[in-house]
């Protein structure tokens, strides 16, 4: 066992996240952890590193034990650069040694200038620096609060592969469905202050939930049948009870006072939006540059009623500028955006909407709208607040006591009561629980307008999106039919297809089965043929010589980078020559045979 936590309670104020709970870590345990926002996730990870105290319990771990914490906002020294960041509070000789590894996880972190000062970088960029400090700090248990927010697909899949191969326990809380299917063996959630542990990856957790509130169901079910033949006993009269055992009675008090396994709500979403005409947007060759970095290159396209379509790409590469460029926020460098005179946006950003702390809940809502048409019927403000889980203490609260994601569900609720009827969500899955996800999830296949969704998110793409647009690094947008798995199986295809050809217009063609009855060499080829072992062995010593170099520059990376390209080129350029004399001398074998 590498942790074990018994009988923590933590109370906030009025609000009690956890009630003598228990969890406990061994090695090779991965345990993502799940829940509605606002339900104490983060609390408990702190509690579990260390980070926070409890008001009762006890947190044991071997004093061997190393663990190593990512925090939802993590500390940052805005004046260190990335690598001071990266080694703060390691000695010199853990950097000397681990520097190569910490430079080569942050470039596949999409970090690649190591000097920058952290004050210098955003918000999603300063995240991805703290997940390496965590991984590169040798630990035996590792705890981390959204390790996936900010994150490419890309690196979602290197940090799937990394985590995978990690050998001590793991603990996280994440929304990602597809990370937690792929990457734990248990699912931890927490609801009502309760933990309930389930042996399972996430599509395993879903079958045994459904049975576990079943199984509530039909207990609950029985205990109503019971109390209601008791009650008929009971209301008998005095001379019937009196006759009757005392110990029935009791029963019957006891089963009344039971109570039950308390459930979560969910949020219920109406499709609210206005009237959109027939024009919507047109974009018309737009291009958009920041100084000599392309974003968006010629692109044009029709958005329709019907569409639902999902935008990847790497982080950096424009994809909320095409985004901002839409709604006009940000005006094309050269193109036309033209937009329908129905057309009403619901804008969910990165950055979200500025909030005043110290506002109540209920008047941050209560000033979009006091009332919102469905199809339901009319709902007030706070009813709204409801449906969204804002209870009516939590809606006189001010917005500063929110949790992070609660925020973001407050914010999401903002979105919505403006009554919308096009849909522009940029990252929305980070910090929404996966109860608000399904449910949003739900909502946006009714919507009656477009929806265009930033997301690195696949399996919130899988679910919303019929089509991929691919932004790459040079500002040409790619259109994908289908969903995100549609589209990652498409474009691997097209890579490999690519691939094939760089390689087959570097090789020789071989040789025809129909060749003619005799058989020479060509000029070229005759030539080629007497130079290429000596050719060979020159690109062999140049390699030998090259290897030596990345021996001797393990300490300068900018050199060690350089040389192992180098490296790269030469053993490409030796795959090729060796392949071209393994095809002249078998030409020349059956030259050589053919009048025999």
């Amino acid at each position: 066992m590498l942790l074990s936590a018994e009988h923590i309670s933590k109370n906030y104020g009025m609000k009690q996240l956890l009630q003598d709970v228990s969890l406990y870590l061994n090695e090779g345990d991965r345990v993502g952890i799940i829940g509605i926002n606002g339900t104490g996730k983060s609390t408990l990870l702190k509690i579990l590193a260390g980070a926070e105290s409890s008001d009762e319990g006890t947190l044991a771990t071997n004093p061997n034990v190393q663990l190593s914490y990512l925090a939802q906002n993590p500390e940052i020294h805005d004046d260190y650069t990335v690598l001071e960041q990266v080694f703060a509070g390691f000695p010199q000789d853990f950097r000397e040694l681990n520097e190569y590894e910490a430079k080569s996880m942050l470039t596949r972190l999409g970090i690649l200038n190591f000097d920058a000062k952290m004050k210098t970088l955003s918000g999603g960029q300063r995240k991805r620096v703290s997940l390496a400090t965590t991984l590169i700090h040798p630990s035996d248990i590792l705890v981390l609060d959204e390790p996936t927010n900010h994150l490419d697909s890309e690196m979602v899949t290197w940090l799937e592969n990394h985590l995978s191969r990690f050998n001590g326990g793991l603990i996280m809380v994440t929304h990602d469905r597809y990370f937690l299917e792929r990457v734990v063996n248990r699912i931890v959630e927490l609801s009502h202050s309760n933990l309930y542990s389930y042996e399972a990856n996430y599509s395993k957790y879903l079958e045994l939930k459904a049975e576990r509130a079943e199984m509530a169901a039909a207990s609950e079910r029985k205990r109503q049948a019971v109390l209601r033949k008791e009650y008929q006993w009971i209301m008998r009269g005095a001379k019937a009870r009196s006759t009757k055992s005392r110990a029935r009675i009791d029963r019957y008090e006891a089963l009344k006072n039971q109570t039950t396994e308390e459930t979560d709500e969910t949020i219920q979403l109406s499709n609210l939006s206005t009237r959109l005409g027939k024009k919507i947007i047109e974009l018309e060759n737009i291009s958009k540059a920041f100084g000599d970095k392309t974003v968006i290159k010629n692109f044009s396209y029709l958005i329709a009623r019907e569409d639902r379509i999902g935008i990847v790409g790497k982080n950096g590469v424009g994809k909320s500028t095409l985004l901002n460029l839409i709604t006009e926020k940000v005006l094309p460098d050269k193109g036309t955006v033209e937009i329908g005179s129905t057309v009403k946006f619901g804008y969910f950003s990165q950055e979200g909407r500025d909030m005043d702390p110290g506002q109540r809940v209920y008047d941050f809502i209560a000033e979009i709208s006091n009332e919102i048409q469905t199809p339901e019927g009319t709902f007030s403000a706070s009813q709204m607040l409801e449906r969204f889980l804002f209870t009516p203490d939590l809606q006189y609260s001010q917005i500063g006591r929110l949790s992070g994601g609660e925020r973001r569900r407050l914010y999401l609720l903002s979105i919505l009561m403006s009554a919308p009827n096009i849909l522009l969500l940029d990252e929305p899955t980070n910090d929404l629980d996966i109860e608000t996800l399904a449910i949003l999830e739900d909502y946006l296949e009714f919507f009656s307008g477009p929806v265009l969704a930033v997301s690195h998110d696949r399996y919130f793409l899988d679910k919303v999106a019929d089509m991929i647009f691919e932004v790459n690094q040079g500002g040409e947008i790619l259109k994908y039919p289908g969903n995100y798995t549609d589209y990652y199986e498409k474009s691997k295809a097209e890579q490999k297809a690519a691939d094939t050809q760089k390689k087959e217009a570097a090789s020789p063609k071989q040789v025809s089965k129909n060749l003619p009855q005799k058989l020479k060499f060509s000029f070229n080829e005759q030539r080629e043929y007497d130079r290429i072992d000596e050719e060979i062995a020159t690109v062999e010593a140049k390699v030998a010589s090259c290897e030596e170099e990345i021996r001797g520059a393990a300490s300068d990376y900018v050199l060690l980078q350089t040389l192992t390209e180098q490296k790269r080129e030469l053993e490409a350029d030796l795959e090729q020559k060796t392949e071209r004399w393994v095809y002249l001398n078998e030409l020349a074998e059956k030259i050589e045979n053919q009048g025999k």
